[in-house]
């Protein structure tokens, strides 16, 4: 670790891709044991949006604060308010991650505001907080992935404000720097330090061919996967021989 450069990179979508094609479980192992990060797993999030393509995105990030009068009356309002530059920062390969402080009665937006994210082709919405108007969104073809910790039919108010954007957040309880890559599948959302992604999916994909083989041994020999599983470091060498 003490070798690591932990300067933030631009991940590229052929990364991205290639996370899209590996669990979740398995990436949260990996950012745990060899990233050092403690808490990589965004906790309580449901997937609103099943039989979509999988998630696998970098991170723009908006914050909600409690509202007062004080912080109102610094925050822009209308068409360059924090959600709509939030938005106007996602694009394909992007997904929006909101703090809402874990309130799943206050809502990011509704469907009139989301509009901003289909139009610009972002992958999704990712909140701690609450989500409404996901019928609409499915009927009118927005097609954004969403992962949130309930429904609800309120709006932010009185509960929240979004106040700030492109800064680094909480969400769930999980550290999210704008950039980072969200990957989420049935399992729920993991993120993964812009710093360490490449490095990332090419163990994970390792992972993953090396547990496959194991199968295969497993299923051919007819024996319990205690056998063969976990792999041995003998195991790791003849699959390393036979790829």
């Amino acid at each position: 670790m003490a070798d690591r450069s932990f300067t933030p990179v631009d991940v590229p979508n052929s990364v991205l891709a290639r996370f899209k094609k590996l669990p979740v479980a398995t990436i949260w192992s990996h950012v745990v044991r060899d990233a050092g990060v403690a808490l990589p797993f965004i906790e309580g999030l449901t997937l609103y949006t099943p039989g979509m393509e999988r998630l696998a995105a970098r991170a723009r990030t908006l914050r909600f604060l409690p509202p007062r009068p004080d912080l109102l009356s610094e925050v822009a309002s209308g068409e360059h308010a924090p959600e709509y530059v939030a938005m106007g920062r996602c694009g394909p390969g992007d997904v929006l991650v909101c703090d809402m402080m874990g309130n799943t009665e206050a809502c990011v937006f509704g469907d009139v505001k989301a509009l901003q994210l289909k139009m610009n082709n972002a992958d999704g919405i990712i909140t701690d907080g609450g989500m409404r108007d996901l019928d609409v969104m499915e009927d009118e073809g927005y097609d954004l992935i969403v992962y949130a910790r309930g429904r609800t039919p309120y709006a932010s108010n009185p509960w929240a404000h979004p106040a700030e954007e492109n800064t680094q957040i909480q969400c769930g309880g999980v550290l999210v720097r704008p950039g980072d890559v969200l990957v989420g599948d049935g399992d729920g959302v993991v993120v993964v330090p812009s710093w360490y992604a490449e490095e990332c999916v090419q163990i994970v994909e390792d992972h993953e061919s090396v547990e496959a083989y194991v199968k295969m041994k497993i299923e051919r020999d007819n024996v319990p996967p205690g056998r063969y599983y976990p792999p041995s470091p003998e195991t790791w060498e003849e699959w390393r021989a036979q790829k």
